[in-house]
């Protein structure tokens, strides 16, 4: 439990931070806006390359990836349905809803847990790639499908959006500079360290700044002011509960290993990333909604974190 607490310190103190920042207007009215596009853009781009370039391919050849990528899929998949069915989103709210149920802390909380838990980081960082390879591409081509664009402007975006989006221009150039082993100029290298080691308290503190928001009545992006509480109730439950489940079940058919079979378990149950969040709040798409739904899901894993590790460690 002491470790858990300990990884969970930062999240809450620098969202906390985000909030006062805000509360006192102490960076100025548009300083959520303008810290957003900061992170989108700059920051956490430098946060995965930093991570992936010490990186090879072959770190995805993991045991327990299968289960973590198939309760991340099924998970995702049931979250976006549900939204689409019950709740009648458009294909936006759907993918976000989708990506919220199943999108994982990987960076800033995923890296302390896994490693208190589990002492090597081998998992995480193969469940990252595959996150920044592979889903985020995925949430941010259909986040741009569902955007107005003039004829074959949509295919030409959706082509280019590997060159033109910075979040999967830097991931895939980290990958490529770690499989090839590359090593840059340390010149180079420290800046974008440097700005990695802000990327995570900017999202924090972004998202902390939303939290007043929601205080003050002030409009998020794509608030559009409904309550939602059951499908907050229904995202938290399949990100915390369903999705850790699903890997427990796949892992036991597959017999893997013990420590594969914890990593798996374990990762699935990380809450929902910030990422979510920043990219909702590019797009103007339910951001309040994600906040929240990042918000209570961080808290509720904190109890599933230490007994998922207490029972299979």
């Amino acid at each position: 439990m002491t470790g858990a607490l300990v990884a969970f310190a930062p999240i809450w103190s620098l969202t906390g931070l985000g909030y006062l920042l805000s509360r006192f207007t102490v960076l100025g009215e548009r300083a959520d806006t303008v810290l957003t596009r900061f992170a989108f853009n700059v920051a956490m781009p430098a946060v995965l390359f930093s991570t992936l370039v010490d990186t090879p391919f072959t770190a995805l050849l993991n045991p327990g990836l299968l289960a973590f990528a198939a309760a991340t899929a099924t998970t995702g998949l049931i979250g976006a349905a549900l939204s689409w069915t019950v709740f009648r989103r458009g294909i936006a709210e759907r993918t976000v809803s989708g990506m919220a149920s199943c999108y994982i802390n990987a960076a800033n909380l995923g890296v302390p847990v896994v490693l208190t838990v589990l002492g090597d980081v081998s998992f995480i960082v193969a469940v990252l790639l595959l996150q920044t390879l592979f889903m985020m591409p995925s949430m941010l081509a259909l986040l741009e499908a569902g955007r107005p664009h003039a004829d074959g402007g949509r295919w030409r975006t959706l082509l280019l959006l590997p060159v033109r989006n910075p979040i999967i221009a830097a991931s895939l150039l980290g990958v490529l500079v770690g499989t090839t082993g590359l090593r840059l100029p340390e010149v180079v290298l420290q800046p974008i360290h440097t700005l990695g080691d802000a990327g995570v308290a900017v999202a924090l503190l972004v998202l902390g700044m939303s939290l007043r928001a929601g205080t003050t009545g002030v409009t998020l992006p794509g608030d559009t002011g409904e309550r939602r509480l059951s499908e907050r109730l229904i995202v938290v439950v399949l990100k915390t509960i369903l999705q850790p489940a699903t890997a427990l079940g796949v892992g036991l058919l597959l017999d893997l290993p013990r420590p594969a079979l914890l990593a798996a378990v374990l990762c699935s149950a990380l809450p929902t990333a910030q990422n979510v969040f920043i990219a909702a709040s590019r797009y103007h798409i339910d951001v309040r909604f994600i906040r929240d739904c990042v918000l209570l899901s961080t808290l509720v894993s904190m109890g599933t974190l230490s007994l998922i590790a207490v029972l299979l460690g």
